[in-house]
């Protein structure tokens, strides 16, 4: 089934090319068939890139989804275009009085910030508070996976000795949760951080499941017990060159680095790194969808 996408938006071309089965609105309103709403507020600096990652994913399911991007109105991003988010997005203002079927909110590169110090903090925790009654699933994607734990469970996050970064390998805990129904029991997936949350905090707390674990990254997976919440600490979204972007703009900037772990082929930077987690991805993402949003989300708001 399609995803329905503005017919302009960059992503779009994009996506295309890649046969994503996409949907035009006019199209899409003349089906007898009720499409998800997803509200998506990125926060990424890239934006077009990141609304192409996570649409990339949402298309991978039979339903038809329908997407509403949102921008912070307390902080204006400085690496957009003010016409691509006056023409493509919304703010909370815009929303607030609507229904979600489901809510992803983006990672965010303030990770050396205190949550209370992030410019936008105060709005955050609006839509946060909102999505409790107005959101059947929220899904958090790294800082705002941390972020998500911290404003809903009171857990914080603390500095790393060193920034982990690279693909790390992945051992499921809980393998009958649905959200990793048919994933490996052993996977890989990106990781990119300064910070880490208090895992033994989220052990420890009684609304919260961990499903995988990693001994050099930590979980991946934290699951509400409730299915209001998906906290995702890495970035499965990631395109296969992401990471060596990051660390090429790392280098730019001076900062001494190592090239990101088991990322390059034979860890050789002149090689060009390999995509080893797309159809974990795309599966997180569909389970999600499928049994967090779809089968608990009421037909009408």
């Amino acid at each position: 089934m399609p995803i329905n996408v503005p017919k302009q938006l960059p992503a779009r071309a994009i996506l295309e090319k890649e046969n994503i089965f996409l949907m035009e609105t006019d199209r899409a309103t003349t089906q007898d068939i009720r499409p998800l709403k997803i509200l998506i507020l990125n926060l990424m600096p890239d934006k077009e890139r990141t609304e192409t990652q996570l649409l990339r994913l949402l298309s991978n399911s039979p339903l038809q989804v329908m997407v509403d991007f949102i921008h912070t109105e307390t902080y204006q991003s400085k690496n957009v275009q003010k016409s691509h988010l006056e023409k493509f997005y919304l703010t909370f203002s815009d929303i607030k009085s609507k229904r979600y079927d489901g809510l992803i909110i983006t990672g965010a590169p303030v990770e050396h910030l205190k949550f209370e110090e992030v410019d936008y903090w105060n709005e955050l925790v609006n839509i946060m508070e909102w999505s409790k009654t107005h959101v059947t699933s929220s899904l958090y994607i790294c800082w705002g996976a941390q972020a998500a734990l911290y404003y809903h469970y009171g857990i914080n996050k603390f500095e790393r000795d060193k920034k982990i970064s690279g693909i790390y390998v992945q051992r499921l805990i809980n393998p009958t949760n649905k959200l990793v129904r048919g994933l490996n029991d052993v996977f890989r997936v990106p990781h990119s951080r300064y910070t880490d949350s208090d895992y033994q905090a989220i052990a420890q707390h009684h609304d919260l499941t961990i499903l995988d674990e990693s001994d050099e990254a930590g979980p991946l997976l934290i699951v509400s017990n409730d299915e209001k919440n998906v906290m995702i600490t890495g970035h499965i979204e990631y395109d296969a060159d992401s990471l060596l972007r990051e660390y090429e703009r790392d280098l730019a900037k001076g900062i001494t680095i190592h090239p990101p772990h088991n990322y390059f082929p034979n860890n050789d930077p002149n090689q060009a790194p390999i995509n080893y987690w797309r159809s974990e991805a795309y599966l997180i993402f569909s389970n999600w969808l499928n049994y967090f949003v779809y089968q608990e989300t009421p037909y009408t708001w």
